[in-house]
């Protein structure tokens, strides 16, 4: 999969949903899971302009473990990979 995101916008890969709870209870994969909020960062832009015209770092790189906001991502298919397009600002930390 080759993408290159513009400006301040991550290509995240999204984590897998557990199957299992923590109590040891097995899911159906009929059992609405929800929006991933985890994933592996797999593409960054080059960083946000700012109005005195420099470009701003990135604060993640390829190969990070973010938690993002649930419904802030766009989801898209490439490759038939799935992954989610996000700005850096609605990355909530790195795990």
């Amino acid at each position: 999969m080759t993408i290159k995101p513009l400006h301040d916008n991550v290509v995240i890969k999204p984590a897998e949903a557990e199957k299992t709870t923590k109590a040891g209870i097995v899911l159906p994969d009929t059992v609405d899971k929800g929006k991933p909020e985890q994933g592996t960062v797999v593409a960054v832009g080059a960083g946000k302009f700012l109005d005195n015209g420099t470009v701003a770092k990135m604060s993640v790189k390829v190969g990070d473990k973010v938690m993002f906001k649930k419904y802030a991502a766009d989801e898209l298919e490439i490759g038939g990979e799935k992954v989610i397009l996000i700005s850096e600002g609605d990355i909530l930390a790195i795990l």
